[in-house]
């Protein structure tokens, strides 16, 4: 497995994969930064950097996140989110077939290590509220407001 960090506007990204594809994206307040990328995470740190320039809205490298079976399902679901949309818990659920699996869900959403590209953000409480987020809150709210940024309106 090879490791890389990068700098990012929520903080530095820890990036870690390989030839089999990523198996892990986090982010924490601190870090150092790489100064040399591998190849194999290149294609990786080039498409979360135009993520973030808003020039990118979808990931195409191949991911290699390790969960049980539950978990899996709950990811690929998440993928299916579109940018710049959310989703509820509840919803989710429905989605996933067992609306009582919505506790289940939220767990598996919270354990997801795929950062950004496996868009737990995209997912709220049913009232609309910025529930749970493993990287804080102001993070989601930064990730979904950059996904579907407000326009201001024309007053004339």
């Amino acid at each position: 497995m090879e490791t890389a960090y990068i700098k990012t506007p929520l903080g530095i990204a820890e990036i870690i994969g390989d030839e089999n594809g990523i198996s892990v994206i986090s982010v924490s307040d601190e870090g150092i930064v790489s100064k040399e990328i591998p190849t194999v995470l290149q294609e990786v740190v080039s498409q979360l950097n135009d993520y973030f320039e808003g020039k990118r809205t979808d990931f195409t490298f191949k991911l290699n996140p390790a969960g049980t079976e539950f978990q899996q399902k709950v990811w690929k679901s998440l993928l299916e989110i579109p940018f710049g949309k959310t989703m509820s818990y509840l919803e989710l659920s429905k989605k996933l077939g067992d609306v009582k699996a919505i506790r289940a869900v939220a767990s598996a959403n919270g354990k997801n290590p795929l950062w950004i590209v496996v868009p737990c953000h995209r997912v709220i409480g049913t009232d609309g509220s910025l529930t749970g987020y493993a990287g804080g809150l102001w993070r989601k709210k930064w990730l979904l407001e950059h996904e579907n940024p407000s326009t201001q309106q024309s007053l004339f």
